[in-house]
């Protein structure tokens, strides 16, 4: 008998990486094709006139692009419960099957022409990927045991997935929302996950091993946030800068204008829970080295929020714009708007392993090529992007309309922007977040993100007074302004990190000499 016949399912491996790998590649792959399709159409279908051929809701472009902003940040901030509930109750596994049901019923039910039906459906997807996406991750990382090499490139493979789902989406979704009707799009965002169902379930015996529910030890051993919020009502200046945030949330319910007044209060209540955590955090680490290096992770959260700020416009402001100022007609055919936010995963398939390949010579050869450096460097590159959008705004304010090349151009700075700053950033949490909280700071940066999305909304908004010129260009000055400031600030904050990084060149060159030996041995 083979001696393979012994090897469980969960064990057996395909080109080098356990069959599970495959199994939640494609299970996300859908999971963010149904997510994406519907992003790359919600603006576009706000937008749209109740009288046009293909009837959208015929809301102004600063409402629909305010109600964007507070869906994308809802889908990351739901993450922190959806990580607490997975770590604490059912396990990552059965999170993501819950999610991923969640999921279907949400596309499903946006597939009904109702109103009712339209915010039911984003009030579903909001529950499901908060539960799906941070514990699919998790459970990639479960793949493998600590120190196996092929960590990375998994997760590597894993992040190909995400980015050919996004493309998938934006060219089937986007066409079919866009040219037979903004509901068989959703509906087709359904389909799409029922599919990543199907194979997670198909899957399971591959995933024996990963994202159980946890023991009792485990839930012991983690740190709850019932404990942080007992001892900041013991801590007088954490508590009176709780409750004055708290103050302010209740006075922006009574006072803000607009229909979202009581949704920033919620904001700010969010906020100030946070807040208090952090600085709950901070007095209880024991050693000053844990202290320095967790004030230089809560800077990195604000670099993370500066980036996804700007960023974001590609759902929001930049979908509208391409849809209503753009021509994208080529050789007679009218490109769809929502084949645009596509370029962004597929500069991320042709570059990423080039954008990598770069930082890790750069690294090799003793240059600059921390973790900071890169995120500050990718927010200005990023920022630059929006050069073009200036100059696409000013062509249309002479013509009537702005060329094609300008988005690509835009999209393609945003992607390398892209590629320096938001992988290295999930890394960066890892090698400076106190153990016993790792948990919590990864929620709290998909909280950061969803706080980014926010605040892309609020930009966004803001073009319907100011217009777009001047919306992209505050956007290209401040972006390059703020990774100049860090950039200013990197050696002091690389002090402070008390040498997190300074081993991973000596690491690297071991892997490079081990990889040398071995194919001079084959």
């Amino acid at each position: 008998m083979s001696s393979t016949a012994t090897i469980q399912p969960s064990q057996r491996e395909l080109w080098g990486h356990p069959i599970g790998l495959y199994i939640l590649f494609f299970t996300e792959m859908w999971e963010r094709f149904s997510y994406y399709g519907m992003r790359a159409l919600l603006t576009l279908y706000l937008v749209q006139k109740t009288t046009a051929d293909n009837p959208g809701l015929g809301w102004l472009d600063s409402q629909s692009i305010m109600l964007y902003g507070w869906y994308t940040m809802l889908v990351y901030v739901m993450s922190i419960p959806g990580g607490m509930l997975a770590d604490k109750v059912f396990g990552q596994k059965k999170a993501v099957l819950y999610g991923a049901l969640i999921l279907v019923a949400g596309h499903g039910i946006l597939a009904f022409d109702q109103m009712w039906a339209f915010y039911t459906g984003l009030g579903l997807i909001i529950l499901g990927v908060g539960l799906l996406k941070p514990n699919i991750s998790t459970m990639v990382g479960g793949l493998y045991k600590d120190g196996d090499i092929r960590r990375d490139k998994g997760f590597s493979i894993f992040y190909i997935g995400i980015n050919l789902g996004s493309l998938l989406a934006t060219f089937i979704v986007g066409y079919v929302g866009e040219t037979i009707g903004w509901h068989y799009g959703f509906g087709l965002a359904g389909i799409a996950m029922l599919f990543g169902l199907a194979v997670y379930l198909y899957g399971q015996k591959y995933l024996v091993h990963v994202g159980n529910k946890p023991t009792e030890q485990e839930k012991k051993e983690d740190v709850s946030l019932g404990q942080l919020f007992s001892k900041l009502s013991q801590s007088p200046l954490q508590l009176g800068v709780v409750l004055l945030i708290c103050a302010y949330a209740i006075y922006a319910g009574f006072t803000y204008d607009g229909v979202d007044n009581w949704a920033y209060t919620a904001l700010y209540i969010f906020i100030a829970l946070v807040a208090g955590v952090m600085m709950m955090i901070y007095k209880n680490l024991n050693t000053q080295i844990l202290k320095d290096r967790f004030l230089v992770l809560l800077l990195s959260f604000l670099i993370v929020i500066v980036f996804w700020g700007a960023f974001e416009q590609a759902g929001g402001l930049m979908s509208i714009y391409t849809s209503k100022n753009t021509d994208r007609m080529l050789f007679g055919f009218e490109i769809p708007a929502t084949w645009f936010q596509g370029l962004n995963a597929g500069f991320i398939i042709i570059f990423a392993t080039l954008v990598a390949g770069y930082w890790a010579k750069r690294k090799l050869k003793g240059k600059e090529a921390s973790s900071l450096f890169k995120m500050a460097v990718g927010t200005m590159i990023m920022g630059l992007g929006f050069v073009f959008m200036i100059f696409a705004a000013r062509e249309y304010s002479a013509n009537g309309s702005s060329a094609m090349y300008w988005l690509v151009f835009a999209y393609l700075f945003h992607t390398i922007g892209e590629l320096c700053s938001s992988p290295v950033a999930l890394s960066f949490i890892t090698k400076l977040a106190p153990v016993k909280y790792a948990s919590l700071m990864m929620g709290v940066y998909f909280a950061a993100t969803g706080l980014g999305n926010k605040v892309a909304g609020i930009l966004g908004e803001n073009a319907s007074e100011y217009g777009e010129y001047a919306v992209f260009s505050g956007i290209t000055i401040f972006t390059v302004l703020f990774g100049i400031l860090v950039l200013a600030m990197l050696k002091p904050l690389k002090r402070l990190t008390h040498g997190a990084e300074d081993n991973e060149r000596e690491i690297k060159e071991q892997e490079k000499f081990d990889l040398a030996q071995n194919e001079n041995h084959n």
